[in-house]
């Protein structure tokens, strides 16, 4: 086998390895990014409802304080 055609197979298997790894880090890069996704999802729900029970807590501390 002369030196030329190995340097081809080696050339298609490092082209081969190279595209391996990147699909794996593409697939890493995505989980990750639908992960955090959900996990601000979820925060920004949370964050939400609070607002709206600090807001709902203020509007019957006022509606006491006119009765009075």
């Amino acid at each position: 086998m002369s030196q030329a055609t190995r340097m081809r197979k080696r050339h298609r298997f490092n082209t081969r390895m190279t595209r391996i790894i990147l699909l794996i880090s593409l697939f890493f890069f995505v989980g990750r990014f639908i992960y955090s996704s959900i996990g601000a999802w979820y925060h920004h729900q949370e964050k939400k409802q609070a607002q709206q029970s600090s807001l709902s807590g203020e509007y019957v501390e006022r509606s006491t304080n006119t009765l009075n």
